[in-house]
């Protein structure tokens, strides 16, 4: 994101515009947690973001973009905040207008857009039904947990952004995959007594000459050496006969030592 000044900023000071481009720039380059700022570098006074639903609440798995509203005023009047993703929270109107004190009566020209937007949101994770702008889910939220959190995720479920390369959700499966060929692999191997994986890497890469430190005892069985050699390489079998005299030589030398 490059955050140059174009005219169309020109409703904004200049000292304001300078310090949003440090913002902005910041967020780029160090942004929050779960929060990806979306700017358009012509027009300082709308701001998007994409923020992760928070894991263990009911808007986990979604993503939901909002937007702030910069006043030509600002940092003395506060950015006017609205979720443009539908979502059924107690304090996010139908409208999709954000109620939290942050943007009304404690804000405090010292906050910055950092501060607003983990703001935003912890009030996924810690919803006020007391201040509630959505009254039908500030009732379910206080009255009925489970049917208010139905409610949230089938919301999430049909009108949230689903998450692209993820965050910690990508890493997981990622991790997951991989574990899952080792374990497989793994498995495999257990399978088969006559080629233990210890055994028949290490002989294999013997008889290749790729590590002459590892001195195993099991280097001693031909038979298991040859079955590796055999398994491993399978489409060179014309290539054996060379590579058993490599390996007995090997062997040989190995026995010297």
């Amino acid at each position: 994101m490059s955050v140059t000044l174009k005219a169309t900023n020109e409703n904004l000071p200049p000292n304001v515009i300078r310090q949003l481009a440090k913002e902005l720039k910041n967020l780029d380059e160090s942004p929050p947690e779960g929060i990806n700022v979306i700017v358009n570098d012509d027009d300082f006074t709308t701001i998007f973001a994409d923020i992760e639903g928070p894991a263990g609440t009911p808007y986990e798995y979604g993503v939901f973009r909002m937007k702030l509203l910069l006043s030509h005023d600002f940092p003395q009047s506060p950015p006017k905040g609205f979720f443009l993703t539908k979502i059924f929270h107690p304090n996010i109107a139908t409208s999709g207008e954000i109620c939290v004190n942050t943007l009304k009566k404690d804000w405090n020209p010292g906050l910055g857009l950092r501060h607003v937007l983990l703001v935003v949101r912890c009030l996924l994770i810690e919803p006020f039904p007391e201040s509630a702008l959505n009254e039908q889910a500030g009732k379910m939220l206080l009255e009925n947990y489970e049917e208010y959190a139905r409610h949230a995720r089938l919301y999430t479920g049909i009108h949230a952004l689903k998450p692209k390369n993820k965050s910690k959700t990508g890493a997981i499966s990622e991790s997951t995959t991989a574990l899952n060929v080792d374990t497989s692999s793994t498995a495999s191997s257990e399978n088969t007594p006559s080629m233990p994986p210890a055994v028949s890497t290490s002989t294999a890469s013997r008889a290749f000459g790729t590590n002459l430190q590892d001195q195993n005892p099991t280097v001693s069985d031909p038979a298991v050496g040859a079955a590796a050699a055999r398994k491993k390489n399978g489409p060179m079998a014309s290539k054996i006969p060379v590579d058993k005299k490599k390996m007995d030589a090997r062997k040989k030398s190995l026995k010297r030592l």
